[in-house]
Formats: C-alpha cells, structure tokens, sequence
C-alpha cells in the first residue's frame, strides 16, 4: 500500500497546535463533504489515530504533533495513487492555515 507522509511546521506550543489540529478532519470534512465519509478518530494526548473514506477509497493514519512540526502518517489503496497528490495538497493546505 503506498504510504502518506507529510510534515507540518509550526511555532506553537504543542497544547495550541493539538487544539486546533484536533479540528482538521472535522473541517476537511465539512468542506469536503462529498469526497469525505465514514471519518473515525480517537485522540490519545498528542496523537491522533484516524480513518476515513475519500473518494471512495479508505486511508487511514496517525497525526502526530511534535514541537516543532505535525506528521501526518498513513496508507492508501493501491488504486488511490492517481489521488495521492491532490490529498496531500489538501491536507497541508488546511493544516498550514490552522497551524498559523
């Protein structure tokens, strides 16, 4: 399965930072509405573990926040590589802009 790495930067404190990444799913869904389904997450301090449908396509992963950066880990279907790039676009897109 290909893999989904990504990492964010940031400048706040981790307390600050996991406040308002806790939201991001949550926002990219009811943006995203149409091409996001079936969104599970379960928050243990700092890390998130997550699950979702995209575009028909299950991805499931960990976000991280670290002092300096948020990663954002996970797998994709084999048959969602012709996505891979506009998801991660998206997710830094509205990653970056929570993290300002």
């Amino acid at each position: 399965m290909p893999k989904l790495n990504l990492t964010i930067p940031h400048t706040l404190t981790p307390d600050v930072a996991t406040s308002r990444i806790r939201g991001l799913l949550n926002d990219l869904k009811a943006e995203h509405g149409d091409k996001i389904s079936d969104l599970q997450e379960e928050w243990v301090k700092d890390t998130g573990k997550f699950a979702c449908t995209v575009m028909g396509f299950r991805v499931a992963g960990v976000l991280a926040i670290e002092p300096s950066h948020v990663a954002i880990t996970g797998t994709l279907p084999l048959a969602a590589m012709l996505f891979k790039s506009q998801l991660e676009t998206l997710i830094k897109k509205h990653a970056a802009e929570l993290l300002a």
